[in-house]
C-alpha cells in the first residue's frame, strides 16, 4: 500500500476513505514521514485529531497499530520489554527436577533469556511486527529521561537487550508522536522528526467531519453543533472542546431525538461537550446570547 501512494493527495484520499479528513499540510507531512522514514511529531490542542491520525494511517496503510500511551513516570521496562520471571522460575524448577537437582549454570542461563520468556511491550512489539504504525501518544506527559531513551530507537529503529542481543526492525515502523504541549519537548527529540501543528478544523471541515462520522445526522444539526462549538472555542474556557466533543454532543442530541440545537437542548447536554464545572457555569450564564 505504501509504494502505491504517489503523492500527498493520494494519502489524503486514503485517509478520507477511513473517515479522517486531512488538510493539505497534514497530508503532506504524513506522506513525507512515510516516504522519508522519519517520525512525525504532531502537536496541538487536545481534540484536534492527533491520535485519530495514527489510527487512520494504520487503517489506510493496512498496517497493525501499536500504541504506547505515555504517562508520568513511564520507564523503559513498561515501554520496551520485561522478562517473565514467574515462568523463568518454573522453568528452572523443571530443569532441576529433570536432572535430579543438578543444573549446569551456563546452560540454564542461556535457556532463560530467550524469546520464550521475553514480554514485548509496545516499543519492542513495534520493532518485531514492523511494518506497522507506532503511536507514541502524549509524549509531553513522560519525563525527560524517557525522551532520552527514545532517541536511539528513533535513530536506528533498533534496541539492545543485554541478556538477549539486538532487535532491529526489518522495516522501520511509521512513528507518530503526539503532544498536547503541557510541557516543551526537547529539541533532541524534535530534530529527529518531521513536525506538524494541528489546528481545530474550520467550520466547513467540522461540518463535513460530523456528517462523515455520523451519517444519520441532518445537515441543520451538524451545522448548528459545529457553529456552537466554534463559538465555545472563542470563549475563555479551561478546556475548549475538540472534534471528539463535537461528535459526542451531536450523538447526545440525536440520542435525545433532537434534530435542532437551541438553548434548551444545549443546557441539557452541555456535559457532552464541556468537562469542567467552571466552564459549564460560564457557558450556562451565556446560553441565550450563544444561541441568539
Amino acid at each position: 500500500m505504501t509504494d502505491s501512494l504517489a503523492s500527498p493527495e493520494e494519502l489524503a484520499a486514503a485517509l478520507d476513505r477511513t473517515g479522517y479528513l486531512a488538510d493539505d499540510g497534514l497530508a503532506t507531512a504524513g506522506f513525507l514521514a512515510l516516504r522519508m522514514g522519519r517520525p512525525l511529531f504532531c502537536e496541538g490542542e487536545p481534540g484536534t485529531g492527533k491520535t485519530s491520525l495514527a489510527l487512520a494511517l494504520a487503517t489506510a496503510l493496512d498496517r497493525p497499530l501499536v500504541r504506547l500511551q505515555c504517562h508520568e513516570g513511564i520507564d523503559a521496562a513498561q515501554a520496551l520489554y520485561e522478562w517473565d520471571f514467574p515462568r523463568q522460575l518454573l522453568h528452572l524448577r523443571a530443569l532441576e527436577a529433570a536432572n535430579d537437582g543438578v543444573v549446569d549454570v551456563e546452560t540454564a542461563e542461556r535457556s532463560l533469556y530467550t524469546e520464550r520468556f521475553l514480554l514485548a511491550r509496545p516499543l519492542l512489539q513495534a520493532l518485531i511486527s514492523a511494518p506497522c504504525v507506532l503511536l507514541i501518544d502524549e509524549i509531553d506527559r513522560a519525563d525527560d529521561e524517557f525522551e532520552a531513551f527514545l532517541l536511539q530507537l528513533l535513530d536506528e529503529y533498533a534496541v539492545t537487550i543485554p541478556e538477549y542481543g539486538e532487535v532491529r526492525a526489518a522495516t522501520p515502523p511509521l512513528v507518530v508522536l503526539t503532544s498536547n504541549r503541557t510541557r516543551e519537548v526537547h529539541d533532541a527529540l524534535k530534530r529527529r522528526c518531521l513536525y506538524h501543528w494541528l489546528e481545530h478544523p474550520d467550520l466547513v471541515r467540522e461540518v463535513t467531519i460530523l456528517r462523515r462520522r455520523i451519517p444519520r445526522i441532518g445537515e441543520v444539526l451538524a451545522r448548528q453543533v459545529a457553529e456552537a462549538v466554534h463559538r465555545l472555542r472563542e470563549m475563555d474556557l479551561l478546556k475548549p472542546p475538540g472534534v471528539a466533543e463535537s461528535l459526542d454532543w451531536a450523538n447526545a442530541l440525536m440520542t435525545l431525538q433532537r434534530d435542532e440545537l437551541d438553548a434548551a437542548s444545549a443546557a441539557r447536554t452541555l456535559g457532552a461537550v464541556l468537562k469542567y464545572s467552571e466552564d459549564l457555569d460560564r457557558v450556562r450564564a451565556k446560553l441565550d446570547a450563544l444561541f441568539a
